[in-house]
């Protein structure tokens, strides 16, 4: 894989060109297969300064090319010694040419997508400035998935008032498969990567809870993942940041999302929340699937009916008309059993299966201990005195139920 930079005022252009052994089909770090369909994409952020360090743009082109790339990596300027061992270790790729010192920064950015996970590390660090992730049209892809409104989450973001920068991207429109998609999920922190000199960051904040983190949610592995290779300060991908000087933090990765729902609701942003992909500036569509999954939540942290118009029939809940497993199924079963007349909602024939209970589900209302300690050290007291004095630990029988998750 040979890989290029160059840059036109607020615009970083990446173009990448595939070795004999490279591959136009792969796969990402959770395991989705992923297929290639153009080789180019932009980043526009905005007024910026000086180039950003050779390891950014690095990193940065990797969240893009990782999935095709089989055995080498060739820059088109000098990166780290530490960079090339942390691709080598992780990917078994060689990686070069390399000549350029490590670089470091003491800011933390969040990586703000709007929704209730990345609103709660807002309400954690209130002055962390925002970098968040828009998508634009490609130039050579058609777009038809205009219903995805990305227009109106970067109003959102807008209205916030707090520092923002916004980073216009068409990458999304490299695949053929899923179409739009991120070729790595890290490929949302490309604005923070290419930012990260002018603002001074030494890491970036992402709203992954501990779901995503430690359970194996959603598409994972369903299972206990302490050594998760996406989101493990130790696995490959957080050895990698860590390496450009710009370590991954997940200051809720700790808390369920019933957690993250209710600091949301409770935070000065409120507002603003909106997790809806699709939705007008008047609201969330309340059609789709993720509407559904995110109204039973709050309900449940509510404590009140879902209010939604869709039926079990419906095409957005067929999964949970199955037995499980559920992505997601720790807030399923959250959700079941809080929400008052679940037998009356699409949820019902979920949860005849999970037999959920407020006692089976007391552990999602507080937070997983290693996480905190994960959180590298330069944000990790902040992170612990706002959970001692608004969430609290989980105990050791608490603690027990995330370890063993996917054995029952």
């Amino acid at each position: 894989m040979r890989v290029q930079w160059t840059s036109d005022a607020d615009v970083w252009r990446l173009v990448f060109l595939l070795d004999a052994e490279d591959e136009t089909a792969g796969a990402c770090a959770d395991g989705q297969a992923v297929e290639l369909r153009t080789n180019s994409c932009h980043v526009r952020i905005g007024d910026a300064g000086a180039s950003p360090h050779p390891d950014l743009l690095a990193v940065a082109a990797w969240t893009v090319v990782a999935p095709w790339t089989r055995r080498r990596v060739t820059f088109d300027r000098p990166i780290s010694a530490g960079l090339a061992e942390a691709l080598r270790t992780g990917w078994g790729v060689d990686a070069g040419p390399v000549g350029a010192d490590a670089r470091s920064g003491t800011r933390l950015a969040i990586s703000y997508s709007g929704g209730a996970d990345s609103m709660a590390v807002a309400a954690m660090f209130p002055d962390a400035p925002f970098v968040h992730f828009q998508r634009v049209s490609h130039p050579r892809v058609p777009n038809r998935w205009t219903h995805y409104r990305s227009d109106v989450l970067a109003r959102l973001a807008r209205r916030t008032g707090r520092e923002l920068h916004i980073a216009q991207s068409d990458l999304e429109f490299l695949l053929s498969r899923p179409r739009p998609g991120f070729p790595e999920h890290h490929a949302v922190t490309v604005g923070a990567l290419l930012l990260a000199d002018d603002l001074d960051l030494g890491g970036v904040a992402l709203g992954y809870e501990i779901g995503s983190r430690w359970l194996g949610g959603d598409r994972y592995v369903l299972r206990y993942t302490p050594d998760n290779p996406m989101w493990a300060q130790e696995g490959k991908w957080g050895r990698l940041f860590a390496a450009a000087g710009l370590p991954m933090v997940l200051p809720v990765g700790g808390v369920s999302e019933a957690v993250t729902m209710r600091v949301a609701l409770e935070s000065d942003l409120r507002e603003h929340v909106r997790w809806c992909l699709r939705g007008s500036g008047d609201g969330p569509c309340g059609l789709c699937g993720k509407c559904l999954y995110k109204e039973l939540i709050q309900a449940a942290v509510e404590r009140r009916p879902m209010r939604t118009t869709l039926t079990a029939e419906s095409t957005p809940a067929r999964s949970w008309q199955k037995p499980p497993p559920y992505g997601g199924q720790e807030m399923i079963e959250y959700g079941c059993a809080r929400v008052p007349n679940i037998a009356q909602t699409p949820f019902a024939k979920a949860a005849e299966h999970l037999q959920a209970t407020e006692e089976s589900t007391r552990w999602l209302d507080h937070c997983y201990r290693p996480a905190v300690d994960e959180v590298p050290e330069p944000w990790r007291e902040q992170v612990a005195a706002f959970v001692s004095e608004n969430i609290g630990l989980m105990t050791e029988d608490e603690a027990l139920r995330v370890e063993t998750w996917g054995e029952r």
